[in-house]
Formats: structure tokens, sequence, C-alpha cells
């Protein structure tokens, strides 16, 4: 069919537009059709359930009619003397029904469900001829129920409502059954049409389908056969291009691999120098610490204490020159306690310097000593510090290197935390894990904002929480130079850093190194 297909051709694909209005035209049409004949049969089928009711209670006055006449007979029979008031009333139960239900099949209606039908002519006519019948039998039994005494049967006028009513029970009976005929007789009717219309729709629809498929489907298959011959070569090549294209691939991934290789080599050598130069860094740091802190103990300390010993010599020359002589030494005794107080001060600075540079307890004692020292030397009277710790003095000493970056990171967050968070109580802890140690430097000041910034491998892992005013913003900026130092030596012993904060609810630094206690040699710092 060449004619069949209308194809556009857009970016090399097919379009077939009258291919798909045929398709959407004959799917509109299948589904009308489909729709029509089930909603014709939905109607029909709900006209015929409605005759049937009909029909069933036509059917139903003829089984009333016959025991209406049954409790006629009984209320007649002396025998049932005694039971005259119950058969008066079963009559007066059944007759309005079997009235009620004649009336109403009649119309062509019934009450319970609601159902309303047009009875045709043929039938109308059917019930036109049983009314006198029906009338009889009304006038009969409305004159029987309002019997009230047995003896009432046998007055001249309830004889004959019952022989009338027995006259023309057989009438009524052949008449109904002629009714409840021409019902079913109707109704089959009725359903043959209905057979006969579904049956010329099915013939339609199969029509349709059979149109659909030499006009769409044929040619359709005969499209998607050419389609799929092109696909199969076209897949051919892509096999072999593929081929081509994963040994490339494979290349490409072993070059890869071999230059992240590389770059991870090469970054490595990086942070290993990078640690190594730092390291040296601060090793050399601390032994300039350490050679300031001897020369200032062992040479300026030593010649502050000689000056203040002649200052101590010249006041009591002077004080026993002046008891001899008897001349006034206030002016120059007031100048010299001044002179040698300066220089006691002098001293414990001096003392105060060199300790802090190296204290001489954390090479000769340890990190315990050392952090009690210090907890003890910051102890004012504004704010107290606390050491807690599980070691015993039974214990191995530490690395020297570990107890140097402990003690240092102790002494820098102490530091920070009495010049920037003004606590009333700062807490030091340091225990011993099964692999590693850990220390927690604590304070209740008045904390900072720490950056939103998150590092791995041991970097700041840091949290910020504001609440309340914030008066000075100043106040929320961390020490960074301290926190960096703090950092950078957690590196260097591959452990992690942790520092929370929250304006207002304090400070806690939490340093954490993969360690296995065990005995280290010391020397002199």
């Amino acid at each position: 069919m060449p004619d069949t297909l209308n194809d556009n051709t857009k970016d090399g694909s097919v379009i077939p537009v009258r291919f798909t209005r045929l398709y959407m035209t004959l799917l509109i049409i299948l589904a009308v059709l489909l729709t029509v004949g089930q909603g014709l049969t939905q109607w029909r089928l709900r006209a015929v359930q409605d005759e049937l009711w009909i029909i069933r209670y036509s059917a139903l006055q003829r089984h009333q009619s016959q025991q209406i006449v049954k409790q006629v007979l009984q209320l007649a029979d002396a025998s049932e003397q005694d039971h005259f008031s119950e058969n008066v009333a079963a009559l007066r139960q059944v007759f309005p029904v079997f009235e009620r239900y004649h009336l109403q099949s009649r119309q062509g209606k019934v009450d319970n469900p609601k159902v309303y039908i047009v009875n045709s002519d043929t039938v109308q006519r059917l019930y036109d001829a049983i009314r006198p019948q029906f009338d009889a039998f009304r006038q009969s039994a409305h004159r029987l129920m309002r019997l009230q005494r047995f003896d009432e049967i046998k007055t001249p006028e309830v004889q004959a409502s019952i022989k009338l009513m027995l006259a023309n029970e057989k009438p009524f009976l052949e008449e109904m059954d002629g009714i409840v005929r021409e019902y079913t007789t109707e109704l089959r009717a009725k359903l043959t049409l209905l057979q006969s219309i579904e049956l010329y729709l099915y013939i339609f629809t199969v029509a349709v389908l059979i149109g659909i498929g030499f006009v769409i489907f044929r040619p359709a298959a005969r499209r998607l056969k050419q389609t799929f011959a092109q696909l199969v070569e076209a897949e051919s090549q892509t096999t072999a291009a593929n081929k081509k294209l994963l040994n490339a691939n494979r290349i490409l991934k072993e070059t890869r691999q071999k230059l992240f290789e590389a770059t991870k080599l090469q970054y490595q050598q990086e942070i290993d120098d990078q640690k190594l130069r730092t390291s040296y860094l601060i090793a050399g740091q601390e032994e300039e610490r350490k050679r300031l802190s001897r020369e200032l103990h062992d040479g300026l300390g030593q010649m502050l204490t000689a000056i203040k010993l002649q200052i101590e010599g010249l006041e009591a020359s002077l004080t026993r020159a002046a008891a001899t002589e008897q001349v006034g030494t206030a002016p120059h005794a007031k100048n010299l306690k001044t002179l040698k107080s300066l220089v006691t001060q002098t001293i414990q600075e001096t003392r105060t310097i060199s300790n802090n540079l190296m204290p001489s307890v954390l090479s000769d004692f340890g990190i315990i000593p050392a952090i009690k020292m210090l907890a003890e030397q910051d102890r004012s009277d504004s704010f107290d510090v606390t050491f807690e710790t599980n070691f015993t003095s039974d214990m191995p000493r530490l690395n020297k290197n570990v107890e140097i970056m402990l003690y240092r990171v102790t002494q820098e967050a102490v530091s920070n935390a009495v010049k920037h968070a003004k606590p009333s109580h700062i807490h030091i802890e340091l225990y011993e894990r099964s692999t590693f140690l850990q220390l927690i430097v604590s304070d209740d000041g008045k904390g900072f904002q720490v950056p939103r910034k998150k590092q791995e491998n041991g970097g700041l892992k840091q949290k910020s929480e504001i609440n309340g005013d914030i008066t000075n913003p100043s106040e929320l900026r961390p020490p960074s130079q301290g926190l960096h130092n703090m950092q950078e030596r957690t590196k260097l012993l591959n452990g992690k850093f942790k520092l929370q904060s929250a304006f207002g609810k304090g400070t806690k630094i939490q340093v954490s190194i993969p360690y296995k206690t065990h005995f280290a040699s010391h020397d002199t710092y």
C-alpha cells in the first residue's frame, strides 16, 4: 500500500503521519462501538430485570388467589369453627397483598424494588379482560373480612359472596396464566432482539479489527521487518565499534589508573614531606625552647639571683652603717626595698617563662606530673583547674614526642581559655584506652562561634551553636593560630582533633591519637 503511509523524515527517523491518523481513527471507532454495545446491553438487561420483577409479581397472584380461596373454605368449614378468628386474620393479611400486587402489575410498576415498565397493548387488554373476576374476588373478600362471628357464615349474603369467589377462581387463574405467558413471550422477543444486536455489533467489531489488521498492522509489519533488518546491520556495525571502544576504554582505564597511582604517590610524598618539614620545624622550636629555657634558667636567672644577693648584701651593709653612724637611711632603704622587689618579680617571671618554654618536670617525671603542675600554676581566685586521669604511678612513660604534644596542646588550650573565655572552671582529662590516648580540655566560659567547616583525616571537626544576643561579634572569633598549632601537632602523630563550642556554653577540645603504651627511653629535653 504505497499511499497508506505518508513518511516525514526528521533526523534520520521516519514518522508515519497517515499511519498514526488511521490508527487513532480506527481505535476511536472501536472504542465507540464497544461503548455503545456495552451501554445498550446494560440498558436492555436492566429492562429485562424490571420485566422479570413484574412477571414474578404476576405469578405470585395465582398462588395468592388459591391461598385466599383456601382461607374462605376454612371459614365456611364447621370443623374449623374454633379457628375462625385465626382464619379471618389470615384472610385480612393475605388479601391486601394480593390486591396491591394485582393493581401494581396492571400499572407496570413495583414498589420494592422500585421498578416501572410500560405494559404492551396485548397485556393491557388481558388485564382489562380479567378485571370482572378480580372485582368479584375483591367484593367477596371485603365482605368476608368484615365477619366477626362464625354464625354469620350461614347468612345468605355471606353464602353468596363465597359462591361468587369460588365461581371466579378458575377463570381468574386461567387469565393470569395468559398474562404471565404474554409477559414471558414479550421478554423472549426482547432477548432475541438483544442477541441479534449483540451479534451485529460483534460482527462489525470483528470487521473493524480485520480492517485495522490490513490497513495498519500489515504495513507496519513490513516496515518493522525492514527496520529490524536495518537494526541487525547497525548492531553488527555497533558491535565492531564497541569492541574498538572497549579496547580503547581498557587502555584508557589502565592509563588513568597508572596516572592516579602516580598522582597518589606524589600527593602522599608531598604530605609526608610536609609532615617531615613540620616535624623538623616543631622539633626545632622545641630545641629552641629548651635552649632558651636553659639559658634563662642558667644564665639570666643566675645573674638576677646574684644581683638580688648583692642588693641584699648592700642593704645589710647600709643597715649596719646606719646603725653605727646614726645616719638616717629611710630613703635608701625604701629604694633598695623597691629594687629588691622588682628583682624578685623579674626572677619569678624568668622562672615562669623558662618553665613555660620547657618545664623540667616534663623531662624529669613525665606528662602526668607536668599537667598536674600546669593545673596548679594556672589556678587562681576567679577560676579553678582540675585534672583527671586513669594513669597510675607504675605505668611506663610515654614516648617523648607524644608527651610533648600532649603537654603543648593542654598548655595552649588552658591558655586560650584563661585569656579569652573567662571561665570559672577548667577540666583536663587524660585517659588511656585500648588502642589510643584521649585528651579532653573543657571549660564553662563564654565560648565562641566555630566556623562551619569540617575536615576529615585528623582535621577540624567543628560544630557551632549560637544562642542569645551577640553584643560583641569579635568575641566569637576563636584564637585561630593556637587552634592551628594544636591541629598540626595532632596530625603529626596521625591523631584526630575535635573542637566543640557554643556561645555561652563553653568550649571542649578533644584529641585522640593511636597509641599503645610501652616503655620509652627519655633523655633531657
